[in-house]
């Protein structure tokens, strides 16, 4: 079994910066893709960024450029810096992580308002 614990979500003036973490405890090995995911109420999840096993980045066009995700092997820990934020990316971020191509697990989410 596999928990993740999401932190770091806050309010922050536009323009401003936040990092999100994400650890995780369990059985942790193997074919790892972590990803970070999105919501807003009244909105489908978005995806928003992915980082692989070989540690290859993947990024919707909204955060390209201004989003960074990266990963601690020895922490367990996954990252998402977030840089020149917007409101439009005020919403609750989830970590995601797809484990062997199969097994699928979400954290609880962490809240980040982007307000002046």
């Amino acid at each position: 079994q596999v928990q993740l614990v999401e932190s770091g979500g806050d309010l922050v003036q536009p323009g401003g910066s936040l990092r999100l973490s994400c650890a995780a405890s369990g059985s942790i090995s193997g074919i790892l893709v972590w990803s970070w995911y999105r919501r807003t109420p009244g909105k489908p999840r978005e995806w928003v960024a992915r980082i692989s096993t070989a540690g290859n980045t993947n990024y919707a066009a909204s955060v390209m450029g201004r989003f960074t995700i990266s990963r601690d092997n020895a922490k367990n820990t996954v990252y998402l810096q977030m840089n020149s934020l917007k409101p439009e990316d005020t919403a609750v971020y989830y970590c995601n992580l797809l484990k062997g191509g199969v097994n699928e697990y979400w954290g609880q989410g962490t809240q980040v308002t982007v307000s002046s």
